[in-house]
């Protein structure tokens, strides 16, 4: 306890890491702040139908994911998922079309390009989800027994500041990257993700006492289930499998003196949360596609995707995040390139050829290691609908692996990993007694 008190004071010390805290500290109260400032012309005492709608299947992790804001009919009630459906296809455009593939390739310039047509593509979302939004919104507060303004002029300027709050959001998020700790999107993702967890764990908690039968011995079961899930989240989100790499000194025809050993840390899981967040994006299409409004009478195949804790749904979020992880590996790890720099700095891996040997190695070993990695990625990503039939409230157990757990534990590894890479640099002791904590690149903070 006293070194975490004297940890505490050596950031407080740290002048620019203590301004990135507070700015951070500042985004995310404002971000609240705005999941419960209800659209114009909305009776928030009216919303008990959206309420009791998100609180099972997917519109409740859809509500999860804004923070509460789409159930309080909130400004920002869309939420950050319409810009990340944008990002996944401009991603898979890069791949696909070459006009953004030489965008790719032209730094920084490109990058900002990119970015804009992205913005672009989230407004044409929100556009669509608007007014779905705002049907659903009436038919439920009909059902409440109230009323809500149906001239045009309230839908396009309800239309026009839902898009709006959204585009602030991810303009917060942006912000938090660029001034604050961590990164900003999931870090915008993560709180509303906390701000649900206490309600829940005091809702289970009263309900094992009364209702749900079970007692304390139950719900302390519960936790350390819950713990254990951590632990391996962990444990997924940190592991590496070391190649050893051999640098020489000095070069003298074919012969090579001196030298030392190091290693190549890979990630089993390189693509950390990005695949969760991709795959729970497109699970998310079939509510716009037939507009919340329908979502619970929806028919055929459709429906089977909006019950979260059904097969079909689980299926195939389960293979989209093994796609998604061996897409985003091949985005960020690059084999030729590694390679390459080996080769220029007078690194080699013993027993293989420098150049593209040494490449396909590489490519060999991640490949290896992404199946198991993205195996186990879905399974985590799975467990909820495992104890929701366990007898789980469907609200605590999102938290017992899925998404929300994952990109917990990914974004609050990453950001202490940020604050220790601060701390280091200026010769302080890191948050751990070891002093690494390993971040989204699977690198230590040394």
């Amino acid at each position: 306890m006293k070194k975490f008190i004297e940890t505490l004071k050596n950031i407080w010390k740290i002048e620019e890491l203590r301004k990135r805290l507070l700015t951070t500290l500042l985004f995310v109260l404002v971000y609240r702040f705005g999941s419960f400032v209800v659209l114009p012309g909305i009776d928030p005492a009216a919303l008990t139908g959206l309420r009791a709608q998100t609180e099972g299947g997917l519109l409740a992790l859809l509500d999860m994911f804004s923070g509460g804001a789409f159930s309080n009919a909130s400004i920002f009630a869309l939420g950050i998922m319409p810009y990340i459906s944008a990002s996944i296809v401009i991603q898979l455009l890069t791949i696909a079309v070459p006009y953004f593939q030489k965008m790719q390739r032209e730094g920084e310039s490109g990058r900002r390009k990119m970015n804009q047509i992205t913005r672009y593509l989230t407004v044409f979302i929100l556009l669509i989800q608007g007014p779905s939004y705002l049907v659903n919104l009436n038919v439920q507060m009909a059902q409440a027994g109230g009323m809500m303004p149906t001239d045009w002029w309230f839908k396009i300027s309800s239309t026009i500041i839902l898009c709006a709050g959204s585009m602030f959001v991810m303009w917060l998020g942006e912000r938090i990257t660029d001034k604050g700790i961590g990164n900003g999107i999931s870090f915008i993702i993560l709180i509303g993700i906390i701000a649900r967890l206490p309600g829940a764990l005091v809702r289970e908690f009263t309900s094992r006492l009364g209702d749900m039968g079970g007692g304390l011995v139950m719900f302390l079961a519960e936790i350390v289930f819950l713990l254990v899930v951590i632990g391996l989240s962990i444990m997924l989100v940190q592991g590496t499998r070391k190649i050893p790499v051999q640098y020489a000194k000095r070069i003298v025809g074919n012969k090579q003196y001196g030298g030392v050993r190091q290693y190549i840390p890979l990630k089993v899981n390189a693509a950390n949360v990005m695949p969760i967040i991709f795959a729970q994006a497109i699970m998310f299409i079939p509510i716009t596609l037939v507009g919340f409004s329908h979502s619970e009478s929806a028919a055929g195949f459709i429906s089977a995707f909006m019950d979260n804790t059904g097969f079909w749904y689980n299926f195939v979020f389960a293979l989209l995040i093994i796609a998604f992880t061996y897409f985003y590996t091949a985005i960020i790890i690059n084999p030729t390139q590694m390679a390459e720099d080996l080769k220029r700095n007078n690194g080699f891996i013993p027993g293989v050829k420098p150049g593209k040997k040494t490449a396909e190695y590489i490519d060999t070993i991640m490949s290896r290691i992404t199946l198991p990695g993205s195996i186990f990625l879905a399974i985590v990503a799975i467990l909820p609908a495992f104890a929701s039939l366990l007898g789980i409230s469907h609200e605590f157990a999102q938290f017992f692996g899925g998404t929300s757990l994952l990109i917990l534990v990914g974004v609050v590894l990453d950001t202490l990993q940020q604050i220790e890479s601060h701390l280091l640099m200026r010769h302080y002791d890191g948050l751990l007694k070891s002093g690494r904590i390993k971040g989204r690149h699977g690198l230590s903070a040394y």
